[in-house]
């Protein structure tokens, strides 16, 4: 059934029917509109036509056609073939006999030959498409395919239809719409329904056996959600997407499959678009060393910077198991990139040291850090460890070798933080702007120029809300939310490590990046959707369970990109954050503190002097509130 008919096959049955053609054509104006007495012509006529079909079918290539896929425009080609073949022979005739059976018989011999070659034609495709779909109709009655209702009536939509006509797995019944402009019409041969309500498509469902709805597109899911959506789960019906493209990798074609909808196609918010083409030309033939390579974003830049043609990549992290399987990966997905893992700790400056003197990279990721915030609440030395002193210890070797770019990953919880997490990596901002600013000024000796970016949630990180709610649903529940009004932004990993590439080629040096995130999303809202998703009902089949918010937990996250706290950029949905500006030599000094105060242990006196470099670090559901209180007593 996948298998394609020989084409030089077609090109013999064309040339066949063609010549029976003009079989018949002699046949019927000899019997019914003027005896031929002339037998040279039918003799030339008969050579002529079968040679001249072969010349001129192989010069308009009819036979190349795959049929089961044929259109009007291979129907016009046959036209085009048809009168060629007919001008030929009307000249040969012309050359040979000058027409001695009179004009009249002639041009009716010609265009006899021409309607019954061109009829024949097409009868014979026709005839093959109707056998090839009767034997996969047959096939498809012995194997179950999914039967599923596709949603719009766009050029997308047409298009995913095209591409499913042989799918083992589905098949499309009919189209769908919200308007009513195409009720009762037909595409492909397929009707098309309105579903304004719950009973339009549960009567679709029954009468159609229908499995699913199938949506061509991410942003038609996202609008769809409120209704479509939310009738489809409720009433047991998968929901699908179709893959937006297929992915090229390395002139490899790796094919996507019809998925269900996950809770990431419903955010509400479009992806960002970026210019790839200058972002692939920035990185091209550069050495580029990610620390944390092996984490949710390390991971992800380490592939979109695998498919932009670096020269070398450096993947330095600590976690050995991660490492491993990132480095199996990439050797299955890029077999000729050239890359080296490197296990080691931003902490260890020797280790840094080694990687930084073997390998001389132009361009650095930082994106190696302590990010839960409930953990590093009860861990602080070593979120400043790792956050600060890491971050330092990168920046340093950075300036030392000469490095071009460093690229800071940082969040959107370093703004007005109320958390250690969030406090060290806005400490971290600090230094790194700072040492960027000593250069610019000509304070200090070096030619890097550090970038950071802030962003949101990332969907799908390691330890993120979506895979707990999703292992949590696979157990029965219940859904655990800390608190019924908490709301956060979100974005993808693919979106997120974009954003990091665009701000390392617009950057003129020392900025943070930050951008539109679009709408918050209310967690509670967020696991009802997964649940309906997943076929459930809330209070029924699953439960959700509030559990109160955890250290360092606020129920609102900072808007990142308002007008009043950034600067626009060539991209409108990428700005520059307004911060204070701090000396070199205070940050170098906070950050030597902070990281012998962390060595220490010396948990009080750290957070004490953290909360007075950022004073807009005020604690929130932790135990460090009473240093707020104590430090706004000093201050009075």
């Amino acid at each position: 059934m996948d298998r394609y008919v020989n084409s030089n096959l077609i090109l013999a049955l064309d040339v066949l029917v063609s010549f029976t053609a003009s079989l018949v054509t002699i046949f019927l104006v000899d019997t019914f509109l003027s005896p031929i007495t002339n037998q040279e012509m039918v003799r030339w006529w008969l050579i002529g036509s079968p040679l001249l079909s072969l010349v001129i079918f192989l010069l308009l290539g009819v036979h190349r056609t795959i049929i089961r896929h044929s259109t009007l425009r291979e129907v016009g080609k046959i036209f085009v073939a048809v009168c060629f073949k007919g001008a030929m022979l009307a000249l040969l005739l012309l050359v040979l006999t000058r027409f001695e059976l009179g004009k009249k018989v002639t041009f009716s011999i010609l265009l006899f030959d021409m309607v019954f070659t061109l009829t024949a034609l097409v009868i014979m495709r026709v005839g093959m498409i109707v056998v090839y779909d009767m034997l996969r109709g047959y096939r498809g009655r012995r194997r179950r395919r999914m039967r599923v209702l596709l949603y719009g009536t766009g050029d997308k939509s047409v298009s995913v239809l095209t591409r499913l006509q042989d799918s083992p797995h589905y098949q499309v019944v009919g189209f769908m719409t919200c308007g009513v402009r195409l009720q009762n019409y037909k595409i492909a041969d397929l009707p098309v329904f309105y579903v304004n309500r719950e009973e339009s498509l549960t009567y679709l469902r029954h009468r159609l056996f229908v499995d699913g709805v199938l949506f061509a597109t991410e942003l038609e899911a996202q609008e769809e959600q409120g209704r479509l959506v939310k009738m489809a789960t409720s009433m047991g019906l998968k929901v699908l997407l179709a893959p937006s493209i297929d992915e090229v990798i390395d002139g490899k074609v790796m094919k996507q499959n019809i998925r269900e909808v996950k809770i990431e196609d419903l955010l509400g918010r479009p992806e960002i678009k970026l210019s790839m083409e200058r972002i692939i030309e920035n990185f091209r033939d550069k050495t580029v060393l990610v620390t944390g390579a092996a984490g949710s974003i390390g991971s992800e830049l380490c592939r979109q910077l695998a498919s932009f043609g670096v020269r070398q990549l450096i993947l330095f992290d600590n976690a050995e198991t991660p490492t491993h399987n990132l480095r199996l990966e990439l050797e299955e997905r890029f077999p000729t990139l050239h890359f080296v893992p490197v296990i080691g700790d931003v902490r260890l400056k020797n280790r840094l040291d080694f990687a930084f003197r073997t390998y001389h990279p132009e361009v650095v990721f930082h994106a190696a850090a302590y990010k839960h915030v409930p953990l590093m609440e009860e861990n602080p030395c070593e979120a400043v460890y790792v956050n600060v002193a890491g971050s330092r210890n990168v920046a340093d070797k950075c300036l030392e070798y000469g490095v071009e770019k460093m690229v800071m990953i940082s969040t959107d919880k370093a703004v007005n933080p109320t958390n250690i997490m969030g406090c060290t990596k806005r400490l971290a901002e600090i230094y790194v702007q700072s040492l960027g600013l000593a250069i610019e000024q000509g304070k200090m000796k070096g030619q890097t120029r550090f970038v950071t970016t802030r962003f949101g949630n990332v969907l799908g990180s390691n330890g993120s809300v979506i895979p707990r709610f999703r292992e949590q649903i696979a157990k029965g529940g219940p859904l655990t939310v800390t608190h019924p009004d908490i709301t956060r932004f979100f974005m993808t990993i693919p979106e997120a490590c974009r954003l990091v590439m665009e701000a390392a080629t617009m950057s003129k040096g020392n900025e943070i990046f930050v951008f539109d995130m679009g709408e918050s999303v209310k967690i509670d809202t967020l696991a009802r959707r997964m649940i309906a998703l997943a076929g459930l009902e809330v209070g029924k089949d699953i439960e959700i369970e509030y559990t109160g918010l955890r250290p360092g937990e606020k129920l609102y996250e900072e808007v990142l990109s308002n007008a009043e706290n950034t600067l626009p950029t060539s991209h409108d949905r990428i700005r520059i954050a307004q911060v204070r500006e701090y000396l070199y030599g205070d940050a170098l000094h906070v950050a030597e503190e902070l990281e012998q105060l962390a060595v220490a242990v010396n948990i009080l006196d750290m957070v004490r002097l953290m909360k007075r470099t950022v004073p807009e670090f005020k604690s929130k559901n932790s135990v460090y509130e009473k240093l707020d209180a104590e430090l706004t007593t000093q201050a009075s």
